[in-house]
């Protein structure tokens, strides 16, 4: 693994190659110009738990399994129960089961960059938990599946047409909420550990504490399923939330004491607000006081005090249900940021193509995460908000991003880069690598951008696009760097690179919204009435793989655990 420093690479540049240097500085100073020219609105579909390799793992010209990189770095891995050798191998079903991807996990799967030990790990953890020999190598096994456009060709279909990043990687070495609140803060709470000290996470990294490693349910409700017994730490430092904020952040009068030179230096900048919401699915009740919809680990603003508790902010937090007509009427602001969730019910009527009656049960979520999602009937709600945008108004000068929120544990070859370790003396992040697909009528057209960020990427890119300042900039989180936002960290990428420098400038012509549209019908059907072949897309060919799955392969286990 490399640790990925902040300064080397630009002094380098600098004192080498000064000509070079100023001319790519002119250079993105005129894209950065152009971008905020054209785009107004920004969709981000933030699906769950997949690596980059178990969804695009053959995904032509990208980094994938059929590199040499990929094989040595876990490529072959060794199968305790079964007592053989398990290497990548094709699925081609949608429901699959929960896999590990907590803290501990991801960073024994990891085992230091070498990438090597999803199966064991994975066999080990399961045992633990009671689970059966069968059970227990069945997820072992299933951490080194990957699938194709037979199955995702939606998710295949915009990657190709569009742009596709193969070098994100998650922010945290942890579960579903780290990348929820990464996505938004650049960070999940370096800043407070630093000013709070007897706040640290535990060094097991488990229970409450900061920075955020883990799922706990956060301080302040709704929540699935009642009152939890134990809630996350109130976070206290900036996010998007109050740095679109702008010159209304004066609005966060409550639980705001270690923000408060952050809002007097936005409120001071008299920056127009930036209108954002959260659309998440589930977060009106069906009237049982349950939320049974919601997956309330997954809204990040109930996290931060000062949001919840200051209703100018929590106001902007929506049903999933709210943003298509939102969208269909026209009735956004005129420029915005937009958050798209599911969870563990689609509200379209949808059902997974296996007839089973109990997988019909178990995988009704379409937020796409293993065990309660299923994989056809989630790119279909990706789906139908994208036809959505490409549809209205606001195509002409939208970017949709569709990212997810951490790898689900599943084998992904590309060693994560480092960064600031946590109280547990490992690193915070990076974590594994996740898909990340730019949908514009600017973007790059069937592009691989390598760029290398994580999920701090989308904050600095908001920021880059809106002129809002670097939330590392801010007076209350700038001292306690390097522990704080990574947004200003040059290492990362602030997604530009995915545009069309011809397209933003008006020499080359935008990709039409009907690139970005699928049919109705097509999105409805489970399984989808698309492929490979249909798309005119051939999968890489992977040498040394398994052409079938390995002895003891089952897609999902007998029983929950």
């Amino acid at each position: 693994m490399t640790r990925l420093g902040c300064v080397a690479v630009a002094t380098v540049g600098l004192v080498l190659f000064p000509h070079v240097l100023a001319a790519d500085d002119a250079a993105q100073a005129t894209l950065l110009a152009n971008l905020r020219t054209r785009i107004k609105h920004v969709f981000v579909i933030y699906q769950e738990n997949r690596s980059f390799d178990s969804y695009f793992g053959t995904f032509p010209g990208a980094d994938n399994l059929a590199t040499d990189e990929a094989r040595t770095h876990g490529f072959r891995q060794f199968d305790p129960i079964g007592n053989q050798w398990i290497r990548p191998f094709r699925i081609t079903d949608p429901d699959v089961a929960d896999a590990d991807h907590s803290r501990p996990g991801l960073i024994t799967k990891a085992n230091g960059g070498k990438m090597d030990l999803y199966v064991t790990a994975e066999e080990g953890r399961m045992l633990r938990l009671g689970a059966t020999l069968d059970d227990a190598q069945r997820v072992g096994i299933l951490t080194m599946a990957h699938e194709d456009c037979d199955m995702v060709p939606f998710l295949w279909k915009y990657a190709h047409t569009f742009a596709l990043y193969d070098h994100i990687f998650q922010g945290m070495y942890g579960p579903s909420t780290p990348g929820n609140i990464d996505l938004i803060a650049a960070q999940t709470g370096q800043t407070q550990w630093a000013r709070h000290p007897s706040q640290a996470v535990a060094a097991s990294d488990t229970g409450q504490g900061v920075p955020v490693v883990d799922d706990l349910y956060p301080a302040f409700g709704p929540y699935h399923g009642g009152e939890p017994k134990t809630k996350q730490v109130d976070l206290t430092f900036a996010n998007l939330f109050l740095s679109m904020s702008g010159s209304s952040a004066t609005s966060a009068v409550i639980d705001n004491d270690d923000i408060k030179d952050d809002i007097a230096a936005l409120a001071g900048s008299g920056k127009a607000p930036l209108p954002w919401a959260w659309y998440q699915e589930g977060f009106k009740d069906d009237g049982s006081g349950t939320y049974p919809a919601y997956v309330t680990h997954h809204n990040v603003a109930q996290y931060f005090g000062y949001v919840r508790q200051n209703a100018a902010l929590w106001n902007n937090v929506h049903d999933l249900n709210d943003v298509l007509p939102a969208i269909k009427n026209g009735s956004l602001p005129e420029r915005s940021v937009v958050f798209i969730k599911g969870g563990y019910r689609d509200p379209f009527g949808w059902q997974p193509a296996n007839p089973d009656p109990a997988i019909r049960k178990i995988f009704a979520g379409d937020d796409d995460h293993p065990g309660y999602s299923d994989s056809q009937v989630s790119e279909a709600m990706v789906a139908t908000m994208v036809n959505a945008i490409a549809r209205s108004k606001y195509w002409s000068d939208a970017a949709i991003i569709i990212v997810w929120d951490d790898s689900e544990g599943f084998y992904d070859h590309v060693p994560p880069p480092i960064f600031e370790d946590c109280p547990d003396d490992h690193p915070c992040g990076d974590g594994a690598r996740v898909p990340l697909i730019l949908i514009s009528p600017y973007s790059r057209s069937g592009a691989i951008v390598s760029d290398p960020g994580d999920h701090a990427s989308f904050a600095k890119f908001v920021s880059a696009l809106f002129e809002l300042p670097a939330l590392a900039s801010l007076p209350d989180e700038k001292p306690y760097l390097p522990r704080g936002p990574r947004d200003t960290n040059p290492a990362i990428t602030d997604l530009v690179g995915g545009f069309d420098p011809a397209r933003l400038a008006g020499t080359a012509s935008p990709i039409p919204a009907s690139a970005a549209q699928i049919p109705d019908t097509t999105v409805g059907s489970f399984p989808p009435n698309m492929t490979c072949k249909s798309l005119g897309i051939v999968p890489a060919q992977v040498p040394g793989e398994m052409a079938t799955p390995p002895a003891g392969w089952q897609p999902r286990t007998s029983r929950q655990y």
